[in-house]
């Protein structure tokens, strides 16, 4: 199984500049005018173009909004170096939530991307999350 990234976006360009500039991310194909594919991670990043106000699925009667939301499904990263990694997020357009935190299994910060997209750079410490299993 192979899992791929997509993201609903309001403004294609811009999203391509912030996925780019926050994450070293490379574009790679384009899909019409209305979606792009960028590489660079462990795992392809579709970014879709979808109007505000767009129904998002089927039988589902909400529609798409792109201020500041909260969904149980986030992206979680993975970065060596946190405050770096923070710094260029917000440098790129990020909003920053939730200063780092020190835990256990290292350190962690909340952000938002510019399309209301919550996510959150984590840098592993020590055995990252094996230092909290039973």
């Amino acid at each position: 199984m192979q899992f791929l990234i997509n993201i609903d976006v309001e403004d294609l360009q811009r999203a391509i500049e912030f996925y780019c500039d926050a994450f070293d991310l490379r574009l790679g194909r384009r899909f019409g005018a209305a979606g792009v594919e960028l590489l660079g991670g462990n795992a392809p990043v579709y970014l879709l173009e979808k109007a505000a106000g767009t129904p998002v699925a089927g039988p589902l009667a909400q529609t798409r909004r792109y201020e500041r939301h909260w969904t149980p499904v986030h992206l979680d990263m993975l970065v060596n170096d946190i405050d770096a990694a923070v710094a260029r997020a917000v440098a790129a357009g990020a909003r920053l939530e939730s200063e780092i935190r020190i835990n256990k299994w290292g350190a962690i910060a909340g952000l938002a991307d510019p399309f209301g997209n919550g996510f959150c750079l984590l840098e592993f410490r020590g055995r990252g999350y094996d230092e909290i299993c039973l």
